[in-house]
């Protein structure tokens, strides 16, 4: 059965994210609120749950996850990342974006793409996560909270606790967040002198990186 923390948005009882904290280091699955929808989330280096992480959102190794991170800098220490291209993340983070880069060595081998050796990265602007991230002192391996078979991202907290109490150590109720995905962009091939590409339209907009939101691929 899942915990349920409910906090204040903008003032989060730290008393309870720290409860969500010591259940993220005992290896659990945790809901948490974003800038963009509800996320699911686990430690960095448990394999355990990275792949549990998998199995509830009905996806295998080769679907992108992402490091949430605090801030630029703890992103550019998982990611290999050149002055052009940090000068386009300064513009765009914190934000509701995810930046496909290569991974460095910090990045385990198993959560990066099998073929690409890259990895999703973000830093979000939502109160609550960021208190959670600053207690676990480091990124947390995150997906989008999309449920097996369907499309749209989870953004309500008690209807997510209704569905997976069984499967996530606990739930963060911040109120209701967005209902958009990240807007996803790919920047591996600025590091050999290509440019950014707009894979998903979301949350972000394209035009603070200087993108046309008529580029992206998938929505």
């Amino acid at each position: 059965m899942a915990q349920y923390f409910e906090v204040h948005p903008d003032n989060p009882q730290l008393r309870l994210l720290k409860q969500a904290a010591v259940l993220l280091d005992q290896g659990g699955i945790v809901a948490v609120p974003t800038d963009s929808s509800y996320a699911l989330v686990c430690h960095l280096d448990d394999k355990a749950a990275a792949d549990d992480l998998r199995r509830i959102r009905g996806v295998d190794h080769r679907h992108h996850l992402t490091l949430m991170c605090r801030d630029l800098s703890e992103l550019a220490t998982y990611a290999r990342v050149d002055n052009k291209q940090y000068r386009l993340l300064k513009l765009a983070t914190p934000g509701a974006y995810t930046f496909i880069l290569e991974a460095s060595k910090e990045v385990p081998r198993r959560l990066s793409h099998p073929q690409r050796k890259t990895i999703g990265l973000r830093v979000t602007t939502h109160k609550v996560l960021r208190e959670l991230l600053a207690l676990h002192s480091g990124p947390l391996l995150a997906t989008t909270l999309i449920a097996p078979g369907e499309k749209d991202p989870l953004n309500d907290a008690p209807r997510i606790r209704e569905r997976f109490e069984h499967q996530v150590a606990a739930v963060i109720d911040a109120g209701a967040c967005a209902s958009r995905p990240t807007t996803v962009v790919d920047m591996t091939a600025m590091g050999t002198g290509g440019e950014p590409v707009l894979v998903r339209l979301g949350g972000g907009d394209p035009a603070r990186l200087g993108l046309a939101a008529d580029l992206a691929g998938a929505l």
